[in-house]
């Protein structure tokens, strides 16, 4: 099974391309506009936990808010534009900006009062413990007479 990169708005600029060449117009901006971003994120498991790294370049660890309730997981945050982009004259801007935010459904191993939170280099790496297994109850069958 290969991966395949998560690309949100690879059919949008497909789409962009396929209507550009059908009205014979060159292709040279995005046609979407938004404020909101959602970055890429890795989510693995092994035995004993679930990790999630999140890229979010350019965010300052005071700007991300991470959240855990009723088994969903949250986490959002804002990157900031520098305001002393208006002087410079951009024909195009691909970098985002603005408020952002992922949530994942926590399956039910999933030991919420335990999720740690860091981050290094531009990339947020949450470590989601799994709660232990508990064992049956045995329950002894008395007999009486």
């Amino acid at each position: 099974m290969a991966i395949q990169k998560y690309r949100p708005f690879g059919l949008l600029d497909e789409l962009q391309r396929e209507m550009s060449s059908l009205f014979n117009a060159p292709s040279t901006e995005t046609s979407f506009s938004t404020e909101d971003w959602a970055p890429a994120v890795d989510i693995k498991e092994t035995d004993n936990e679930f990790v999630i790294h999140a890229d979010l370049p350019g965010v300052k660890s005071d700007d991300i808010d991470v959240t855990a309730e009723n088994g969903v997981l949250t986490i959002k945050g804002e990157r900031e534009s520098k305001k002393e982009e208006e002087k410079e004259n951009y024909k195009r801007v691909e970098r985002f900006s603005g408020s952002f935010i992922r949530r994942f459904t926590l399956p039910d191993s999933a030991d919420l009062e335990k999720i740690s939170a860091k981050t290094k280099d531009g990339v947020l790496e949450l470590t989601i413990p799994k709660a232990e297994k508990t064992k049956p109850k045995r329950i002894e069958v008395k007999v009486e007479d």
